[in-house]
């Protein structure tokens, strides 16, 4: 990681028709988005075809923007086993690409995500994405929500790994599995509100 106040995280929220992304950037007290969009795979019709342009789309965007961290949500638990399969892939397939340019990498479940950002486990992305757009102040939302929603996944790691307001010691260079625990993060959403009233305005 860098040694200036400058911090840089990458969200991904993997899928193997969309995958979603999303570059936020901390200076001191300041958070702001730096980009975010989709990466479309429905026109590819090959599974391996589809992993490798992940492959190649999170290494693009390393090189482009030279995130910090990386951290991704983590695939739900579904019925159907081939999906489930598929999708464990692809979000394999951008962990290898992190962790090809020495980038640290940590996954959040998605009812973490949500939480950490309105304070609701079962929040919609609607909801996710209004929330977003409220703290990051930018005017128009990102086209798709699989974007917004890796907007959340950057966001997410920001509030579980640091006071919002101070750039405060970082989660050591490992990959690291976060889910919701019977208590709530000190950096959650709500927490953040409720120190923090006048951020929120």
């Amino acid at each position: 990681m860098k040694t200036t106040p400058e911090r840089v995280i990458l969200g991904i929220d993997p899928g193997t028709v969309v995958m979603g992304y999303g570059v936020i950037r901390i200076l001191g007290s300041s958070c702001e988005l730096v980009t975010a969009g989709v990466l479309k795979l429905d026109k590819t019709d090959h599974h391996l075809d589809r992993l490798k342009l992940i492959f190649e789309t999170v290494s693009e965007l390393i090189a482009t923007h030279h995130p910090d961290e990386c951290a991704l949500e983590e695939p739900f638990f579904g019925k159907n086993v081939q999906s489930m399969l598929k999708l464990g892939r692809a979000q394999g397939v951008a962990m290898a690409a992190a962790l090809n340019k020495q980038l640290p990498v940590f996954g959040y479940s998605p009812r973490l995500i949500k939480q950490s950002i309105t304070g609701k486990g079962g929040a919609s992305k609607e909801q996710v994405a209004a929330m977003i757009q409220r703290i990051l102040h930018f005017e128009q939302s990102p086209k798709y929500l699989d974007a917004t929603d890796a907007v959340g996944v950057a966001l997410c790691h920001y509030f579980q790994t640091g006071n919002p307001l101070l750039d405060q010691n970082r989660t050591s260079k490992k990959i690291v599995s976060k889910s919701p625990s019977g208590k709530k993060s000190k950096s959650d959403w709500g927490a953040f509100v409720r120190e923090n009233p006048g951020r929120t305005t």
